[in-house]
């Protein structure tokens, strides 16, 4: 996977749908804009978890849409309840990440390190 592709990924990440996602995706869009070969490796590993962090955080959101239903909640009640849940599911994207995401993320940062020339 070279870098371009994940530059690309900025239509995916624009198409958040609530403003919680669509915060996360913006910045996440940014850092990948900034990267550039005088990048260094902690500025590539982070953009890469972040990255990372933000897919499991939407596999988790969909999985929980699929499994839960808000037919009888009371429309404020599910607003707060949705924010806290954002909030509770970005927590563990990022603890998932940073547990078990290791070696895909070195993955990642060897191809970035690769195309972009960086030593």
């Amino acid at each position: 996977m070279d870098i371009s592709s994940l530059g690309n990924m900025s239509g995916v990440l624009n198409s958040a749908q609530n403003s919680s996602a669509a915060s996360s995706a913006n910045s996440l869009s940014s850092s990948l804009k900034g990267l550039s070969k005088d990048s260094s490796e902690d500025e590539l590993k982070g953009v890469i978890k972040d990255f990372e962090s933000y897919f499991v955080e939407q596999i988790i959101k969909e999985m929980k849409d699929t499994l839960t239903s808000d037919d009888d909640e009371d429309s404020t009640v599910s607003q707060y309840k949705d924010m806290y849940m954002d909030n509770a599911i970005e927590l563990i994207s990022d603890e998932i990440v940073d547990q078990v995401g290791e070696n895909y993320t070195q993955q990642l940062y060897e191809a970035m390190k690769r195309n972009y020339n960086i030593e």
